[in-house]
């Protein structure tokens, strides 16, 4: 089915007033896109940490959206839809640029195109991730594969975090290991620790999609028996020291926890962390060393560095 994405360039003022003639047209709903939430306060019962990119919002202004589907009478709707904003005028309200753009979309392309950019990679010494629905024959017999599922709310496992998580995991993680990993997304950490002979880890994360997704991948790569999924926050409620933890999150995430991770590490344990900016990386080894680990090794790709500590 093919949709028509009509976007409205408008005022925050006018927001309320442009999504109402949308629904009234017969959106659904409308996505609205505002530069202000970039610097909102936001408020975070459950610990979740919001990190959003400029490049997603206007420069100035805002964007309303909605979703109209094509057909013979889209043509008079966008008229109407010109004319009710025009009438928006009549009443003293700042509709700003008030241009509308309409683009054709097709639903099929939401929920496949982005796969054609997705192939296999080989991301360490041992390592390669490939997705479900491509054939991959490993090139060696000390490859490990692992298929990836990511579906539309999760990344493909080849960021420069995730891939200097799982290089630390194999250079650091010992056959046996016990393993928690932190905010565990799809659980490629996870699969990426079972394979690489950790005999038991639990995957962690607040999000309930994170878990059905982690869950899904999990099942895909034949590792459910070592691998348990968890919803929680963070390591709340967790008692049992571990070998290993690792965590693929934001600074600002890792900072809350740093007392926890030395409680449940074991002596020599060894706690890998990514998901940090350069610019966060003296916060975040500032706030290991308080909780009593030393730092060991910091590897870089671009602007992300990973951060290995140990318990002494």
């Amino acid at each position: 089915m093919k949709w028509s994405e009509i976007s409205i360039h408008t005022t925050a003022e006018a927001v309320e007033a442009v999504s109402n003639i949308l629904h009234e047209a017969g959106a659904n709903g409308v996505v609205i896109e505002d530069p202000e939430v970039l610097y909102r306060e936001w408020d975070t019962p459950f610990g979740e940490i919001y990190q959003l990119s400029p490049d997603d919002f206007p420069k100035e202004g805002v964007l309303v959206k909605a979703y109209l589907p094509v057909n013979s009478y889209l043509g008079e709707t966008v008229e109407e839809i010109k004319g009710q904003l025009n009438e928006l005028l009549l009443y003293g309200l700042d509709l700003g640029s008030g241009t509308i753009t309409v683009t054709e979309v097709h639903e099929d392309e939401w929920a496949t195109a982005w796969k054609k950019y997705y192939k296999p990679v080989t991301i360490s010494e041992r390592i390669t991730i490939s997705p479900v629905w491509e054939e991959y024959q490993p090139k060696s017999a000390d490859e490990l594969v692992i298929e990836m599922d990511p579906g539309m709310a999760f990344g493909t496992g080849t960021h420069p975090t995730t891939v200097l998580c799982i290089r630390s995991i194999e250079k650091y993680l010992q056959p046996g290991d016990r393993v928690y990993d932190v905010g565990t997304g799809t659980a490629i950490l996870s699969i990426a620790a079972a394979k690489l002979g950790a005999s038991r880890i639990l995957a962690m994360d607040l999000d309930e999609v994170a878990v059905r997704s982690a869950e899904a991948n999990i099942k895909i790569n034949k590792v459910a028996d070592k691998i348990n999924v968890k919803q929680n926050n963070l390591l709340d409620g967790i008692e049992e020291q571990v070998e290993v933890i690792v965590a693929n999150i934001l600074a600002e995430v890792i900072l809350r926890f740093t007392d926890d991770v030395a409680r449940l590490l074991l002596p020599d344990g060894t706690f890998i962390a990514s998901g940090i900016i350069k610019a966060r990386e003296a916060d975040v080894i500032a706030g290991l060393e308080q909780s009593g680990l030393t730092i060991i090794e910091t590897v870089y790709i671009d602007d992300w560095v990973a951060i290995v500590a140990k318990k002494r």
